[in-house]
Parts: C-alpha cells; structure tokens; sequence
C-alpha cells in the first residue's frame, strides 16, 4: 500500500504473504532500480520516498519475484505483459 506524506513523499509498505527477509521496491520514481525496504514491525516492510508530482507505477520485489501492491487495485499494463501498481501524487 502506499500513502501520501508530508514534503511530496510517498510511504509505500508490504506484508508479504510468504516469510520474506528482503523486501524491495522499484518504480519509475527509482528509474526501476530497486531500493531496499526496511522490516518496521514483524513481517512489515516500509520505504518512504520523496516523489515527484504526477502518476508513478511500481512493483514490490521479493527474491526474484516481482509483485504488484496487493493493497492497490490501480495498475497499468507494462511493456513486459504484465501489470505495475499506479500512484498518483
């Protein structure tokens, strides 16, 4: 999920639903470099990010599985076939 903060940042969080030791995230505010999320409480990971303002999309990224916010049913079809998350700010 993610949710708008103070000073354009956006707060993005996963609970994976599999034991995850590594979460990260990736979207086009990162240029699809994924930057690592930190666990804050068991099994939660959080990462906030300043944004840009406009329509981002995303993914989360776990091992070597990409995965699409499970809290957010915004998406948009990628190159690749498949679907990215989609938040505005």
């Amino acid at each position: 999920m993610f949710k708008k903060v103070k000073g354009g940042r956006l707060k993005f969080s996963l609970r994976p639903t599999n034991a995850a030791h590594e979460v990260f995230l990736a979207g086009d505010f990162t240029e699809w470099k994924p930057v690592q999320m930190q666990e804050k409480d068991e099994g939660c990971f959080e990462r906030s990010l300043r944004v840009p303002p406009g329509t981002h999309e995303y993914k989360f990224l776990i091992g070597q599985q990409w995965i699409t916010d499970p809290d957010n049913s915004e998406w948009a079809r990628n190159p690749y076939g498949t679907m990215n998350s989609v938040a505005a700010i």
